[in-house]
């Protein structure tokens, strides 16, 4: 087929079934993967189709269905790749289907939809640069309106009255799963992949994902740095887990870092508790200490942090070789807004944080333990790990404030204490690009019957 400008090509929003030999460009935004049907033409055979979504404007996208034998089908859907600019050489505008373009796929504005065909259309990646520059720009636009979303503790509130809707969720990554594999009953290989989210409303969510397409588009994602407009993706309750989930299907379209308003407050909001260890945190406090068993020294939890960047628990018994309890105040207590828990200065008056729900609003803000401790066994050191929060008041005995009103002495008294026996203590590791970060969980002094048969186990 004959080489065709960009430029002239047809826009989404002049489409219709009247036009003739159309030449469409646009970005890809969605697709799906390659399925087969029973051919009721040719009994014992299959037909293949496959679909995916464009977008030449920041208002029009339009759906494209190609439909054929299995060669050209996968072929097809194997060269082209979601964030790819596409020029559809005649492909068929025909109307929609309501029923089906309602259930299965994604909410467009053209009135029709494309079908592209072996026999009379082509599908190449554009070649001009001012054109794929224009379209690439259209790539962190969401398509529905930003502001129009649900808040990940919104869905958790309504709950079950969400059950079965298609919503619209905002959302940062905070976690990327590993993919799973598995054979259906009648014989198909199948995938899943779950993510887990977070925003100012709530520090985990789950979003499900079946779909290769989609899987690869998700695990290139930077958690902790990544912000998702998700449109129409299906809530659900799970009675396994007693929660709502969300599940990307057919239907949704995932907008990588939106370049919105709303999106840049969420991305700041992901940045500064993320760096600030906060959102480790929170994630700290849903562990239960019974599922961590596994005892440690500092050597292996130094090479297991070598070996791999995934987060893991231990139990170690180990002495604290640094515990500035008698250091100046504004190195143990900090200022966190009771809102969103952000660390601030109350000389400012207000939260730093632009994601706050207190925006605007006179700061409230408490006082929270935040020290820096090293521990240490027979096999090396483990320094700057943190202890916030609860478990420096369950370790410590007392409060933030209480500790505040201790005279010298005694704080001197409460260090001396833990620097002189071994404790049991239960570690959070985790790696990242800014380094290694060790959470205490909880803190207790041990016992020597515990700390003998624990440690005679060990293989150093």
């Amino acid at each position: 087929m004959a080489y065709v400008p960009a430029q002239n090509c047809v826009p989404i929003s002049d489409l219709s079934p009247n036009t003739t030999h159309p030449n469409v460009v646009g970005i890809i935004i969605a697709k799906t993967d390659t399925r087969g049907f029973p051919d009721r033409r040719n009994v014992g055979s299959e037909r293949f189709t496959f679909s995916f979504t464009i977008k030449d404007s920041l208002d029009h996208c339009i759906n494209v269905s190609s439909w054929g034998k299995e060669d050209y089908v996968q072929g097809l859907c194997s060269r082209i790749r979601i964030g790819d600019c596409v020029v559809i050489e005649n492909p068929l505008v025909v109307n929609k289907d309501p029923e089906r373009e309602d259930r299965f796929c994604p909410s467009t504005s053209s009135f029709y939809r494309l079908l592209v065909t072996e026999t009379h259309s082509a599908i190449r990646m554009c070649s001009d640069l001012e054109t794929e520059t224009r379209l690439l720009s259209l790539f962190h636009i969401p398509i529905k309106d930003s502001r129009d979303f649900y808040s990940l503790g919104d869905i958790t509130a309504n709950g079950q009255s969400l059950n079965g809707s298609f919503i619209n969720i905002l959302a940062a990554v905070r976690s990327v799963g590993e993919q799973k594999f598995f054979t259906t009953s009648a014989g198909r290989n199948g995938q899943r992949l779950e993510i887990k989210l977070f925003d100012e409303t709530l520090a985990s969510f789950p979003l499900v994902c079946w779909d290769r397409e989609t899987i690869q588009l998700l695990q290139a994602l930077t958690p902790r740095e990544t912000v998702l407009f998700i449109a129409d993706a299906r809530t659900s309750f799970d009675g396994f887990r007693n929660s709502m989930l969300a599940t990307a299907t057919s239907k949704t379209i995932i907008t990588i870092n939106p370049d919105t308003t709303e999106a840049n407050q969420l991305f700041n909001y992901a940045r500064e508790i993320s760096d600030s260890g906060r959102l480790d945190e929170q994630e700290s406090d849903n562990v239960p200490l019974e599922s961590i068993n596994e005892v440690m020294t500092v050597k292996q939890i130094k090479a297991k942090i070598q070996d791999s960047s995934d987060v893991f628990h231990g139990v170690i018994y180990a002495f604290f070789t640094t515990l500035g309890l008698d250091s100046s105040m504004s190195k143990l207590i900090c200022s966190r807004c009771t809102k969103c828990r952000f660390q601030v200065s109350e000389e400012i008056g207000a939260c730093s944080n632009m994601a706050c729900p207190s925006q605007g609003q006179p700061l409230e803000a408490s006082l929270d333990f935040s020290l820096l401790v090293n521990i240490s066994d027979h096999t090396g050191t483990l320094k700057g790990c943190s202890l916030t929060g609860t478990a420096a008041e369950k370790t410590l005995g007392c409060t933030s404030e209480e500790f505040m009103c201790f005279p010298e002495p005694h704080r001197m008294t409460m260090k001396w204490r833990f620097l002189l026996e071994r404790c049991k203590i239960y570690l959070k590791v985790l790696s990242k690009k800014t380094g290694t970060r060790a959470h205490i969980l909880s803190c207790t002094l041990a016992d020597p019957v515990e700390v003998k048969q624990s440690m005679s186990a060990l293989t150093i």
